[in-house]
């Protein structure tokens, strides 16, 4: 009789319960599903449209060249501590409507997984909404997509049956692809033909073994029961191409074909089979209008010709009224190409006609206001920049705002677009609840400050945005005006750095030919006196006098006893007194880590040293920030008079004090 008794047998079970809930733990879930679309409210369709009351979703209707998405809106957790992309399966059931019966439409839809649901700049036509021609096959894109394709392929010797489908990553061109078919079950070499379009709805599974690392795309006509064996089945380690957070949805996209692409039903599951729709609860796509209607509407305009003339001449006589007293814009012809371009009209009323109420901000560039976009709801801030002049290069300029409206980084503020008006341009970004940093350090209401935990996440948070912008994104992006007001911090109380007006692009590998001297008096690096030439170095320089501003609340050029007081001059001299710690900002009150303060004040003076070539590189910024490598030139400020200033740090002071020579007696042109 076994020993019910034994004091090992508890703990064992013990231990195996932990495990078996560690792994599930690292398998989480995600789910949703849609038999139909009626109350979607997680689905982001802002380019396609839901039929009332059927609740079908219409990606694109039977008009050329257009293009449509929706996404999921929750972002899918792909990767749950582990390094391999999770499992998941989607299915789904889609119908493609071509224009008219006796003919082929175009171009198809696809199931899409991207790090965005937005794809600024996407074209119709063979790029199905997600890619254009810059950007197709970038390693950059993170995108995998499965393309149920009703014309020839972008490719033609890979794509030659426009009736086909295929698995694309980052681009156009099918990894591996096949004419739409299913094979009948008992018949494995049996295929039986699927047409895509004209031939009502169709089912398509889609699943990855994030073990096996293998992709199966399924399909097969409504009615039919999922085959046992895939269409397509390829060995593809989705861990090498998807980001972190993905979103889940379609694409589709005509051309001078056309179709009407319907998604009626959508279900998906992570680490798991995706739940069965209710077939009888999926949506009946409406009766498209034939040729034969068109035909009638064509002899109806015809008869009715005169009086459309009068009708359309006292339009245009109206909009011309309209525009004149409304004072709205007239574009030109390069400007309607521009993805990220606002109508004047639209932040007009966003921000009620530029009210003084809605103003949060005000500096030399411009003024700031607050809005609400009237088509979304969106918060946004509004910069507006006036000039006496008419703006000079605006194609140019705007062609770098297009580039810079795709940065996305945690600490940086996502500029959304821009407009010009007259003799001035307007840039659209985020809203940011908290402000920015300066009016925190200086203008605390209620007795509120910034902590020194606070302080640090911030300054940790600006380094790394820059960072983002110097390394890490597609092209070199220079800053150009790095300073505490504009840096906005978020209601986490996160710094992200904003304001892209002055910045500049260009390649990796290649030096800037940015020759104007801008930015704020007390930021500007003293190189940019002699050269004009503004470069990465040139931004580690302002994020130096902002580090040593955040640790001393004061601003970087103060007047007080009827002299401006340099900042950097400031904290070399205690630094000379031996008392690195009196410039530190009162207002904490000794609650701060040392050797935080010490490492923030020497990083300060190292970024804001007078010679380029002796200043840290962002990443090795982020290195000393992090704690993985050690500050050179200085072993410990003094933080009491009794210690010694060591030679390093004496003549690190002789080089500093330059900097002040160079803002006291040089005049630098700003704007």
């Amino acid at each position: 009789m076994p020993n019910h008794s034994n004091p090992f047998i508890n703990p064992l079970i013990f231990f195996l319960i932990i495990i078996l809930s560690t792994l599930f733990l690292s398998s989480q879930s995600f789910e949703f599903v849609y038999n139909g679309f009626n109350n979607s409210i997680n689905l982001d369709h802002a380019e396609a449209t839901i039929i009332k009351p059927s609740g079908a979703l219409r990606l694109t209707n039977n008009s050329h060249n257009v293009l449509g998405h929706a996404f999921h809106l929750t972002p899918i957790p792909f990767f749950n501590n582990s390094p391999n992309a999770s499992s998941f399966t989607t299915y789904f059931v889609f119908q493609i409507v071509p224009s008219t019966l006796n003919t082929n439409g175009g171009f198809g839809l696809a199931f899409t997984l991207s790090p965005s649901p937005e794809f600024p700049g996407a074209a119709p036509g063979h790029f199905l909404g997600i890619f254009n021609s810059s950007n197709n096959g970038n390693l950059s894109n993170h995108i995998f997509a499965v393309e149920f394709d009703t014309v020839d392929g972008h490719n033609e010797k890979s794509d030659t049956d426009g009736n086909h489908i295929g698995i694309n990553i980052n681009g156009m061109d099918s990894t591996a692809s096949k004419s739409a078919a299913y094979y009948v079950e008992g018949t494995q070499n049996h295929e039986e033909q699927v047409l895509l379009e004209k031939e009502g709805p169709i089912q398509a599974w889609i699943d990855y073994d994030g073990v096996k690392k293998v992709v199966n795309v399924t399909v097969c006509p409504l009615g039919v029961a999922k085959p046992a064996r895939p269409l397509l089945s390829e060995v593809i380690d989705l861990s090498l191409y998807l980001e972190k957070n993905m979103y889940a949805g379609f694409s589709a996209a005509t051309g001078q074909k056309s179709s009407s692409h319907y998604i009626l039903g959508w279900s998906f599951r992570l680490n798991g089979i995706a739940d069965p729709l209710d077939l009888s609860q999926l949506p009946v796509v409406p009766v498209e209008k034939s040729s034969r209607s068109a035909v009638k509407v064509r002899k109806v305009l015809i008869a009715t010709f005169s009086v459309v003339i009068f009708i359309l001449l006292g339009a245009l006589l109206s909009i011309r009224f309209y525009q004149r007293v409304m004072k709205f814009e007239l574009l030109e012809d390069w400007e309607l190409d521009c993805p990220h371009r606002f109508r004047y009209k639209d932040l007009h009323k966003a921000t009620k006609g530029f009210k003084e109420t809605e103003k949060i901000g005000a500096g030399g560039f411009g003024k700031v206001y607050k809005g609400i976009l009237p088509a979304t709801g969106v918060e946004v801030a509004v910069k507006k920049i006036m000039s006496n002049n008419p703006l000079q290069g605006m194609r140019e300029f705007a062609a770098e705002i297009e580039s810079l409206g795709r940065l996305r980084h945690k600490n940086l503020v996502n500029l959304q677009g821009w407009c010009k008006h007259k003799n001035g341009l307007l840039l659209v970004y985020d809203y940011v609840l908290n402000g920015s940093l300066d009016s925190l350090l200086y203008n605390s209401k209620n007795g509120n400050f910034l902590t020194w935990e606070q302080r640090f996440n911030i300054v940790k948070g600006v380094a790394s945005g820059l960072l983002y912008l110097h390394e890490e994104w597609e092209q070199v992006v220079i800053h150009r005006d790095v300073k505490s007001s504009n840096v906005l911090i978020d209601h986490d109380m996160n710094a992200r750095l904003g304001d892209f007006g002055l910045a500049r692009l260009y390649d990796h590998g290649k030096n800037s030919h940015t020759t104007n001297v801008v930015g704020t008096i007390g930021y500007i690096a003293p190189e940019l006196a002699r050269t004009g030439k503004a470069s990465k170095s040139s931004d580690v320089f302002a994020y130096g006098i902002l580090l040593l501003e955040v640790a001393c609340g004061r601003p970087p050029v103060k007047y007080e006893l009827d002299r401006n007081v340099i900042l950097v001059d400031w904290v070399l001299e205690c630094m000379k007194m031996g008392n690195i710690f009196e410039a530190v900002d009162a207002k904490l009150n000794s609650m701060y880590v040392t050797e935080e303060i010490e490492l923030v004040l020497g990083l300060g003076l190292l970024c804001s040293h007078p010679k380029s070539e002796a200043r840290p590189t962002m990443r090795q910024v982020m290195k000393y920030l992090n704690g993985d490598e050690m500050l050179p030139m200085f072993d410990k400020l003094s933080s009491a008079g009794s210690r010694r200033v060591d030679e390093i740090t004496s003549r690190f002071l002789a080089l500093g004090l330059t900097v002040v020579l160079h803002l006291q007696h040089r005049t630098i042109p700003v704007l």
